[in-house]
């Protein structure tokens, strides 16, 4: 494969016009209307989780957090959803949206809010993710829309830029199926392969320290989602697949959701197999997955936070943007997840400069509803 780094191309600024529908003014209702509306809705799936959690949260994720302290978090979210939503009518603007939020934070209420007991939970084998679903979502939005207006790369882009309801539909499926993505994956990982690791070497690996061993999954997980990555990209039927995920032409940090069902699961398996065969501390362990969950949505952000020579040890989002430009030199380039390494020794790298794409997406445009992308790798029409 050529280094597509050597290769001469005229770069151009990307100019993103702002849709004026779409840009949030204070005063004109709509940040009060969504923010109830978001908000009533986070409060009311909570508050199934906590009526059913036995159905509706991951055992894993429960371990992770006190139930009884997320409830006054809940207790504030509902009460600031009423709060925005009132405001809407105060304001005489966007009352429908201030509505819905006031309705779904009253059903909330209605279903034992935030006063419901907590207590031991009986496991079940198949539940979906709605808590890990919320919370997601709820430190994400707060997170990255934070990043994305103190630190833009393209300041014109607003909040809710373009198919940005199908970015959240993709982020709530992706999130819902965790229990299901973990069975697979540890089915995949054990059963299949049979993969239980060396003894000896996760002795030795649990004897380094916990911050060596992180980076020994670091370097370990990455090279496997190198290689998972660039056969997704240089196999035609593959790359049906991953076209799905190269679809989006908006950056940001929902951008990263939007991935075809049977590729998450493939990702998934093959993620898998280095944190089951290096067997390092659950400390370790952990501090890996945090990272990892939190750079694969920093890396689509629309966030440009200068990261001097940190830039060329871990992938930022001007690395993986390019990864995402449908202009010729970067096609096929900046594969790996975690650091540009594998990039740079396997002749993959492309790095112009301070430059950034012009134009992001598939060079021929696919379908724009979730069904319709589901059912893209499967037609007969080749990319």
């Amino acid at each position: 494969m050529s280094n597509h780094s050597k290769e001469t191309y005229q770069y151009t600024p990307r100019i993103v016009t702002p849709m004026p529908d779409k840009e949030f003014r204070i005063g004109d209702g709509r940040i009060s209307g969504y923010i109830s509306c978001f908000l009533g809705a986070l409060s009311l799936l909570a508050v199934l989780c906590y009526q059913f959690p036995s159905y509706l949260t991951t055992t894993e994720l429960r371990a992770a957090y006190d139930a009884n302290a997320l409830q006054v978090v809940l207790k504030y979210c509902m009460f600031t959803s009423l709060g925005f939503g009132l405001l809407t009518f105060v304001l005489g603007k966007r009352r429908r949206y201030g509505a819905i939020g006031v309705l779904l934070t009253l059903l909330a209420f209605a279903l034992g809010g935030y006063t419901i007991k907590t207590g031991p939970v009986e496991p079940s084998k198949l539940s979906l993710g709605l808590d890990w679903l919320i919370l997601a979502f709820l430190a994400s939005a707060v997170l990255f829309i934070f990043l994305e207006k103190v630190f833009p790369k393209y300041r014109e882009q607003v909040i809710l830029r373009p198919e940005w309801k199908l970015d959240l539909f993709y982020f709530c499926i992706n999130h819902l199926l965790i229990t299901v993505l973990l069975l697979v994956s540890n089915y995949f990982v054990v059963t299949v392969f049979d993969i239980a690791g060396s003894e000896s070497v996760q002795v030795w690996v649990q004897s380094l320290p916990v911050f060596l061993q992180v980076i020994l999954l670091v370097f370990c997980a990455d090279f496997v989602l190198y290689w998972s990555h660039r056969m997704f990209h240089e196999s035609k039927f593959l790359w049906k697949f991953h076209a799905v995920h190269h679809s989006v032409e908006h950056m940001d940090w929902m951008a990263g959701s939007r991935n075809h069902v049977v590729q998450t699961f493939v990702d998934r398996c093959l993620a898998m197999i280095p944190l089951y065969f290096l067997g390092t501390d659950k400390q370790a362990l952990d501090i890996y997955v945090t990272f990892a969950a939190f750079q694969a949505v920093y890396v689509h952000a629309n966030v440009n936070i200068p990261l001097g020579p940190i830039r060329y040890f871990l992938a930022t989002p001007q690395y993986h943007h390019w990864h995402h430009s449908s202009e010729k030199p970067a096609i096929d380039t900046n594969y790996a997840v975690h650091m540009p390494f594998y990039d740079i020794i396997f002749g993959t790298y492309h790095m112009p400069g301070k430059h950034w794409p012009a134009h992001y997406g598939t060079t021929k445009r696919l379908p724009r509803t979730y069904l319709s992308q589901l059912l893209y790798p499967f037609k007969k029409d080749k990319m």
